[in-house]
């Protein structure tokens, strides 16, 4: 007797374990982790199908790889952001009837929002919005996802005077799909995924300040208003990352940078330091640190002009791909300088001159070149983001069969300075090649092949950023954690074959025959500007004693130490230290406190009883005890204090 043909079910999900369940029809992922267990159905706030990320209640149309995600997802934190971001604009649009809206993303650590408003939000704004924001979230109104036809998603909105929107539909991509979320009355154009409710987003949000921003980042467009935000999973969060910013105002290198006396920026050169004569010692005690550990390890230095003309930046690439963030000038005889933005091709003309030979590879060329580069005004910030600025680069030329060799030492160098300045935790990330670059896929697969084998040899962990390498060649990114969790994106190694193509460099080989070197770009503090601006906010300014700018101050107790005074600081000069005299007719206490603020980290106070004993007690930042050694005592282990940490302290 025949048997029925069993029906078969229509999709099938596997889970993360490796397990499979079967559903009649497409499910949603509410549906499959209802199927799990109600525990996991109450938590889950989004899903994973094949990896992309969706909302819950979208149904599964396809066997697919499936993993439901909750709150303490790492994703969730950016969906929790993004409907942050929403709420927002719907408690704006509720209490400041007529105003636009227009893009808001999550971002690291929270949100923005940009407002087409004619009146400017103030502070008292924000608390009010804040308010309602709370109580959007206390409705927990059903977040849904809907397709709109594109012409009607137009109309409606332009009808609504909404006229960014019906603009940043109108330029989608022909195919894709219009979607719109809606969230009780209120709704928005956005691609998703969401929350499914607003109560999804909880109570760890905090609006933090208004910004203005141009309409798709040009400055020929309308002045919007940004409304930043902060967002996290509870309040303990919010609480934690509060603080954070706190910790962060204190540290700010441009609060110290005055405090310490160190630089200052003003309008009539925008984004470019006036460096103080301390600050100046800083920026060129890290000059000659590097110098010292490019020097042990083979380099030599050379120095390219400033200004060179535009034909030599066409042949390198620049002009075609970097030509926006370029500074240029015309000469009365029509010559078209650019200032460079980049070392590289002066590093490869002073390769070019006469002949090289195989057996001088690798050349490792190194230069603290100043550059200059365009940023907008709104993105330039302290030292962090500036348009004049040295990089420590260095330009190494091998043979092919050299090359994961270089690129090994270079990491191992760059990990090993970081280390001296305090960096235990670095992370390292690989980017292979973008979608504007020059060269062929071939040269590429060369490159990416060079590089992933220098990290896999070396058995390093790292992470992949896909499509932001250079234009020219992949890179490896080095990113600093500070103090306070904190990371920087500082060191780049870039491995290159197209430069040198492009400019002509060769060597002639074992074979008699010329040859394309491979180029290393690298840099590894990568901006001292920026560096030394990292380093301000990882320490506090209590920089370690063998940087400081200022390493002693000799400051008296009365005026009958003067004389005194100035012998001890005589015999720390001529110990190579950095010392000044403090001989005002002010309050030991006073000096102490003035100092501090300036994070002097030694004070040597001499009074009465020193003079007679010849000693001095020795004060050190942040100490409450001082102590009393013999001058020739203390100057000796101020000098040992104070050797580099690549240096002998006995030599």
């Amino acid at each position: 007797m025949a048997t029925a043909t069993q029906p078969q079910p229509r999709v099938v999900v596997t889970l993360p374990d490796g397990s499979r369940r079967p559903f009649d029809a497409p499910p949603t992922g509410g549906e499959v982790a209802a199927s799990i267990g109600a525990g996991l159905a109450r938590a889950a706030v989004a899903v994973k199908v094949d990896g992309e990320l969706r909302d819950l209640a979208r149904p599964i149309e396809r066997d697919a790889a499936v993993e439901i995600l909750t709150r303490r997802s790492d994703e969730a934190l950016e969906l929790i952001r993004h409907d942050a971001a929403h709420v927002m604009a719907e408690a704006v649009q509720d209490l400041f009837p007529g105003t636009q809206v227009t893009i808001g993303p999550a971002i690291e650590s929270g949100f923005y929002y940009d407002f087409a408003r004619p009146t400017p939000f103030s502070s008292e704004d924000l608390a009010v919005i804040e308010r309602r924001m709370h109580e959007i979230v206390a409705r927990d109104e059903a977040i849904v996802r809907e397709v709109w036809d594109r012409a009607d998603a137009v109309r409606r909105f332009a009808d609504q005077g909404e006229a960014y929107k019906a603009e940043i539909i109108e330029g989608l991509p022909d195919g894709e799909a219009v979607t719109v979320y809606r969230q009780g009355e209120w709704l928005d154009l956005c691609r998703g995924p969401h929350l499914p409710s607003t109560g999804h987003v909880g109570k760890g949000f905090k609006l933090l300040k208004v910004a203005g921003a141009y309409w798709r980042g040009d400055s020929n467009n309308e002045m919007l208003q940004r409304i930043y935000g902060t967002a996290w999973r509870d309040e303990k969060e919010l609480k934690a990352h509060l603080r954070r910013l706190e910790e962060a105002e204190r540290r700010d290198h441009r609060r110290l940078g005055r405090e310490m006396d160190l630089f200052h920026f003003q309008e009539e050169a925008p984004g470019a330091a006036f460096w103080h004569p301390r600050g100046w010692r800083l920026y060129l005690r890290l000059i000659d640190y590097m110098r010292r550990r490019q020097d042990e390890a083979g380099y030599v230095e050379i120095s390219t002009p400033d200004l060179m003309d535009r034909s030599l930046w066409e042949l390198s690439g620049h002009w075609d791909t970097f030509r926006e963030h370029m500074f240029t000038s015309e000469t009365e005889d029509g010559r078209v300088f650019a200032v460079k933005p980049m070392n590289c091709p002066g590093g490869v003309q002073v390769f070019r001159q006469g002949t090289r030979s195989y057996r001088e590879l690798p050349l490792r060329v190194a230069e603290f070149g100043r550059v200059h580069r365009y940023e907008p005004s709104g993105a330039l910030h302290g030292l962090m983001r500036v348009r004049a600025f040295v990089q420590d680069d260095a330009h190494i030329f091998c043979t092919p069969d050299q090359t994961e060799a270089e690129c090994r030492i270079v990491v191992a160098l760059i990990l090993d300075i970081y280390r001296d300045f305090g960096f235990e935790d670095v992370r390292i990330l690989f980017s292979d090649r973008p979608a504007k670059r020059i060269g062929s896929d071939e040269v590429w697969d060369q490159l990416e092949g060079a590089l992933r084998g220098a990290l896999d040899g070396m058995g390093l962990e790292y992470g992949v950023n896909p499509g932001e390498g250079a234009f020219y060649g992949p890179k490896i990114e080095f990113v600093l954690r500070d103090a306070i969790g904190r990371d920087w994106q500082c060191g780049t190694l870039q491995v290159d074959l197209n430069l040198p193509e492009r400019l002509d460099a060769a060597y002639v080989g074992e074979d008699g025959e010329r040859h394309r070197p491979v180029m290393l770009h690298r840099a590894l503090f990568g901006s001292i500007e920026r560096f030394l601006g990292i380093l301000l906010e990882h320490y506090a300014g209590h920089l370690p004693f063998w940087l400081a700018p200022l390493q002693i101050v000799v400051a008296t107790i009365t005026g009958d130490a003067d004389g005194y005074a100035a012998e001890v600081a005589k015999a720390a000069r001529a110990a190579g230290l950095q010392v000044e005299l403090d001989l005002r007719n002010e309050k030991i206490g006073y000096k102490v406190r003035e100092h501090s603020v300036r994070k002097v980290p030694v004070l040597l106070v001499v009074g009465r009883n020193e003079v007679e004993a010849r000693t001095v007690a020795i004060r050190r930042l942040g100490g409450r005890q001082q102590e009393v050694l013999a001058l020739e005592t203390a100057i000796d282990r101020l000098k040992s204090e104070a050797a580099g940490p690549d240096q002998d302290p006995d030599a």
